[in-house]
This record gives structure tokens, sequence and C-alpha cells, in this order.
């Protein structure tokens, strides 16, 4: 096996292991931005890789391949003197502490496997 196909790098340059390429991640982006068109290309990005659950807050469990694919699309996007977006990423450990409320849910991706 190569060191290409061992492992891959991220925008900040820390190797990602080809094991965890796949293994999705959970993580809260939540923005606030003042111009109604931005803003509105922000929600349209976002709803391609998770569930809004309020109104500026979306929960997204991606690989971490999309996760930098994001990320990158959310900079070409955002005006950094102006907009501020987060983006809170959560460890199995504090997935299962996550308190929720009222109406609220978590959404989770089902698990599934395919059968020939």
């Amino acid at each position: 096996m190569s060191k290409k196909q061992a492992s891959t790098r991220n925008q900040e340059g820390e190797t990602i292991p080809h094991a965890q390429r796949n293994r999705r991640a959970w993580v809260v982006v939540s923005y606030d931005i003042p111009d109604d068109k931005r803003r509105t290309r922000v929600m349209n990005l976002l709803y391609g890789y998770g569930v809004r659950v309020q109104y500026s807050v979306f929960e997204c469990e991606v690989r971490p391949g999309d996760l930098e694919e994001l990320k990158l699309r959310m900079r070409r996007l955002i005006l950094k003197e102006l907009d501020d977006v987060r983006f809170y990423s959560l460890c199995q450990s504090c997935l299962e502490k996550v308190t929720v409320m009222g109406k609220a849910k978590l959404h989770r991706r089902e698990s599934y496997v395919l059968v020939d």
C-alpha cells in the first residue's frame, strides 16, 4: 500500500489515516450573516451537508473529506469581516451527552447494510 493510499492530508496539513477517511463526524454549524443574499447561499450550501435544526443552526454528519470541502466552499461564500460561521465538532462521547428539550431531536443518519 502506498503512502498516498494509507493517509490523506486535510487543509491544515494534518494527516487523516485511511481507516478514518470514511468515518462520519458529527458537526454542528451555526452562522450569523447580516446580508440576506449571502445568508441564503450559506443556508443552501448547508442543506447539502446536514439538517437545519434551528433558524441558523445545522446538524451535519459528514466524512472528513466532506467537512473539508464544506469549509472550503463556505470560505468562498462569506465575508470574513462581516460574517460569523462556527463549526462545533462533537466526538461520540460528547454526542451521547447532548440534551434536547421540547420538540427538538437529534438528526442522525440511519445505519444500513447493503446486501447483494
